[in-house]
């Protein structure tokens, strides 16, 4: 007789989840690796002090999902033209430890190899869609993982006070600017 019922395979949920950790820490090492490695470019994008070119797609395609519902479509053109500058602004003013460590965070984010597994976006930030961003964004947020959850909550703060910085910014929120001394 022959015998139909299926054996366990012996991957258990725990053990998944094992599995998915152990393989998300050996991305994040390799993209680590490479920018201590100097696989990254690491030479500013001419016109700034800190973002280097390869950020510039990922900062390109975060920016406008950030601010959506703050900046009229028209507008945002210039609204991320000038969030990249105060950002880089802000960056070019932290602590070094600081600057490095966003740096490091870019580097994951710029990486094929990394950037699929932790965002979910495959291919290039030129090409991923507002929804793509937006999942992306709402699955770091939500994160079992600390490390994406401070990751998450250190591209927000970066980008809103590099945005709510800016004067063009406070028309919205109904700011009249500091007072005129």
């Amino acid at each position: 007789m022959i015998d139909n019922s299926a054996e366990p395979s012996g991957l258990s949920r725990r053990n998944l989840l094992k599995v998915g950790l152990l393989g998300s820490a050996l991305l994040t090492t390799a993209g680590l690796t490479a920018t201590l490695s100097g696989c990254s470019a690491s030479v500013p994008q001419a016109g700034f002090a800190v973002i280097r070119a390869s950020d510039l797609p990922f900062l390109q395609a975060l920016i406008p999902v950030m601010l959506e519902g703050a900046v009229p479509a028209d507008h945002m053109p210039q609204a991320v033209a000038g969030t990249l500058e105060s950002l880089d602004y802000n960056l070019n003013h932290l602590s070094p430890e600081m600057r490095g460590l966003t740096v490091q965070l870019f580097d994951v984010l710029a990486l094929p190899i990394t950037r699929g597994p932790l965002t979910g976006i495959w291919g290039s930030w030129n090409n991923a869609s507002a929804d793509e961003v937006r999942h992306f964004l709402n699955r770091w947020q939500n994160s079992s993982l600390g490390l994406l959850k401070m990751g998450h909550a250190s591209l927000l703060q970066l980008v809103m006070m590099s945005w709510y910085g800016r004067p063009e910014s406070w028309i919205h929120c109904g700011y009249p600017g500091p007072p005129k001394v």
